[in-house]
Formats: structure tokens, sequence, C-alpha cells
């Protein structure tokens, strides 16, 4: 909205509140076509005729395409309707464009997470066969296959960023002087484009952990196999989907953090008085910066999984303290005490966060003042200005890979174990199993912890760089 406005008054259109309204009216637009997608949802399966199960997958996928079809022809309603201008009259097509260089990234991704992800697709499944040899193989093999997972979806942001860029600079909006300055809003409107089906992702997204609760209960409750079979299927999916809508988030939050990127670069010129429309690598210190933002990454993730370790570990001696002193819990003869693990593992995830969030809110700051102190005894105005910049730029283009790498990893590794558990290569309780289910502990912080939290952190840092920039001159 700041970006369409801003842009509007320097192009001197006469009625600007079109750009300004615009994000309102598209997502408007997503909770009705979402809904839509998501009502569509029908299993085609008899109940009374026994037939094969469903692909849960290919059924939410239909819902899925629906929402995207709805999606590209409102979207393109919405920038005819708000976009249009005299000054510019093909300007609202190339602006519809861009939303659907956003929609088919958008689309682009679910189905590159569902190809690293799904155990119908090779990843996984050699990814199951690695399994076969023992431990090591299987984190070596899903190590290697969520590092490869981060070429696909970088090629695609890279393409659609460009794209993006260059179908707004073409839109025909030129300031007084008859410079094009549509690039950003081109991206923008690619971001809403990718956003614009938001609600049915997330719709997809609930449905892995509900899945996964289902099937917690089955298994407590000692239902029939038949019915865990069911919950199994249910669960993987489930898996893939929760990939998917990080897949989908990380994404997102690439495209969004150029603009914040360039939207910092504003605010700084706006501040100081003076033009800051490039960063300089070269010069050492804002090399430095940059260094200093890939690290933040990697130590974040560090002890975002440390400490999911560490309360691993609690809960497992408080288990077996419990097994020694109620024996007969295994024979269901007695009931655990459930609330002192629950009470573990709620106080720990509360607890255990304080050091990486101050480290993500702290460092950005730290790093500017220094900086700046740095730049003003050697004579380099905005130099803190410019390190953090950097910081901003390194930390989320790490940021964005090391998110890729844990979520897609710890994804596979989990239906590497589902896939396994339907009978193939010795089926549950086989050596085979047993490796799978240690790689799967292991993909749990990367996707669960780690990978989540570096959306945020992405994000979060743009905005504490926006917040404090003043700071930094």
């Amino acid at each position: 909205m700041i970006l369409g406005g801003t842009m509007s008054k320097r192009c001197k259109l006469e009625d600007p509140s079109g750009f300004i309204l615009f994000p309102l009216v598209v997502h408007s637009f997503d909770l009705v076509i979402s809904s839509i997608g998501v009502l569509s949802i029908r299993g085609t399966r008899n109940a009374s005729v026994k037939s094969p199960m469903e692909d849960p997958m290919a059924i939410l996928q239909k819902g899925y395409s629906i929402t995207i079809v709805l999606a590209v022809l409102t979207f393109g309603a919405s920038t005819r309707w708000m976009l249009y201008t005299e000054q510019a009259p093909s300007a609202w097509f190339n602006f519809a464009l861009c939303g659907l260089v956003g929609i088919m990234t958008a689309y682009a991704f679910v189905w590159i997470t569902k190809y690293y992800t799904d155990y119908k697709y090779e990843p996984v499944r050699s990814l199951a066969l690695a399994s076969s040899t023992g431990h090591g193989t299987n984190i070596i093999a899903g190590v290697s296959l969520g590092l490869e997972s981060t070429a696909l979806p970088v090629l695609v942001i890279s393409v659609a960023i460009v794209s993006a860029f260059w179908l707004g600079q073409t839109s025909g909006l030129v300031d007084e002087s008859g410079n094009p300055i549509g690039g950003l809003f081109g991206t923008a409107v690619a971001t809403m484009g990718m956003l614009s089906t938001a609600g049915y992702v997330l719709t997809m997204d609930m449905f892995g952990p509900i899945a996964d609760n289902a099937g917690g209960i089955v298994e407590m409750s000692q239902q029939p196999e038949s019915v865990r079979e069911i919950t199994d299927l249910l669960d993987a999916v489930g898996n893939t989907t929760k990939a998917t809508t990080k897949g989908f988030a990380i994404g997102s939050a690439a495209l969004a953090s150029f603009l914040l990127f360039s939207a910092y670069m504003d605010e700084v010129s706006t501040f100081s008085q003076e033009a800051l429309t490039q960063v300089d690598i070269a010069i050492p210190e804002v090399f430095v910066g940059g260094l200093l933002g890939s690290m933040l990454i990697f130590l974040f993730s560090a002890w975002a999984c440390s400490a999911v370790g560490r309360t691993a570990q609690e809960v497992v001696n408080e288990v077996r303290r419990q097994f020694i002193e109620r024996p007969g819990i295994m024979e269901y003869k007695e009931k655990p005490d459930y609330g002192r693990c629950v009470a573990i593992v709620a106080s720990a995830s509360l607890r255990e966060m304080i050091k990486p969030g101050a480290l993500a809110i702290i460092s950005p700051m730290v790093v500017g003042v220094v900086f700046r102190i740095l730049g003003y005894y050697t004579g380099q105005p905005l130099l803190g200005a410019k390190v953090v910049a950097a910081m901003l730029m390194f930390a989320t283009v790490s940021g964005i890979l090391m998110a890729l790498f844990l979520n897609t990893a710890g994804g596979a590794w989990d239906n590497a174990k589902k896939y396994i558990e339907t009978g193939v290569l010795g089926g549950k309780g086989s050596e085979c199993h047993k490796a799978a289910v240690t790689g799967d502990t292991v993909g749990d912080p990367f996707k669960d912890t780690a990978g989540p939290s570096l959306h945020v952190l992405i994000k979060m840092l743009a905005t504490i760089t926006l917040v404090m920039a003043p700071i930094f001159l």
C-alpha cells in the first residue's frame, strides 16, 4: 500500500486510491476464492462399496487448481478495476501479468516441494532405500536431498523477481523527469499474486497437524490396524502439505524481503538527505556486515536445534523415570503422568527461545551502531546504514537457502519413514525402519523448529532494520 501510494504521488496521478487500496481488494478476493476452493473438495469414493483408497493429495491438489484458476481471473479483474489510469492505459495489463508471475511462482513452489517430500516420487524413495544400509547412510541421503532441493526454488524466485520488476518498469508509469518507476510496485504485485491463494494454502497446512493428532489418538486408543493405515496415509500427505506451506512461506518471504530492503534504502535516503541507491560490497566494512548477516542465520539455526535436543533429553529422562516408578504403564494398568512431560516441553519452548530471539533483535542494532561510530571516525558517512544493508541482504539470501534445506530435508525424512511403514523394505520394526526413525528424529527440529523460525527471522530482520534505520545514521 505504501509503495502504491508513493509511486502514484511521484507519477502525479489524479486519483491514487486505487493503487493504495489494491492489496485489500486482492486479499478480500483471496478469502472468497479460497473458500470456494475449500468447499469444492469432495471425495469421490462410495462408502458402501469397498473400493481402493483415493489419494488425498490428489483431492487437495484439485481444490488448489480450482483456487488458482479463480485467482487468475479475480486478480486480472482487480488490476483492471483498481490500477487503470489515463496516463498509462496499458499499465494495468502489465501489473496483471506481474500477478500471474506470482501465482505461477506459488504453484511452482507447491509442485517442487511435493516432488521432494511425497513418497510417490523418486527422492523420498531413494532416501528410504538408503535406510536399508543403516542409520548413517539415511542421514547422508537426507542431508544431500535437502541441499539439492534448494536449487529449483531459487531459480523460480530469481525468474519471478526479475520478470516482475521488468514488467513493472515497462508498464509506462513515469515520474516527472520521464524515468520509469513501476519496477518495485511490479514486484509487490507479484508478491500479492503469490499470496492471492494464501487462504487455501494455509488450509492445506492445518490439514497436517490434524491428521498427525488423529493418528496419535488412533494409536493410543488401540484401534484396529485398518484404521491406523488410513490415518498413516493422511499423515504422510499432511507432512507434504506442511512442507509445501513452508516452501510457499519462504518464497513469499523472499519476494517481500526484496521490497522491504528497497524500503530500507529509501528510508535511509529520506532521513540522511543523501541518496543511498546501492550498496558496494567491495568496501571491506560492508563485506564484513554481509558475513555477519550470513553467520546470524547459521547461529540462530544452531541454537534452535540444540534447544530441541536438550528438551528432548529432559523428556526422555522423565519418561524413563516414570517407567521405573510405574511399571504398569506399558501394560495399560497405570496411567502415566502426562502433565509432567507437557510442562517440561511448554516451559522449555518459552525459555529456550529467549536466546535466539535476543540474537535476532540485538545483533543488527549493535552492528549498525558500532559501524556508525567507526564511520564517524574514519570519515565515511552512512557506513552504519550500508553495513546493516549488507547484513540484511546476506542474511535474507542465506536464510532462504537454509530454510528451504531444513524444511525439505525434514519432510523427506518423515515421509521416508512413512513409506517404509507401508510395508516396503521390511516394514515396521525392521532394521531399515529403525534407521528411518533416526532420520525422522533428526528431521523434526529441522522442519518444525529451525526451518519455520527462519521465515520469521528474515521478515523480522527486515522490519527491525527499517524501524531502527535512524540510529544507524
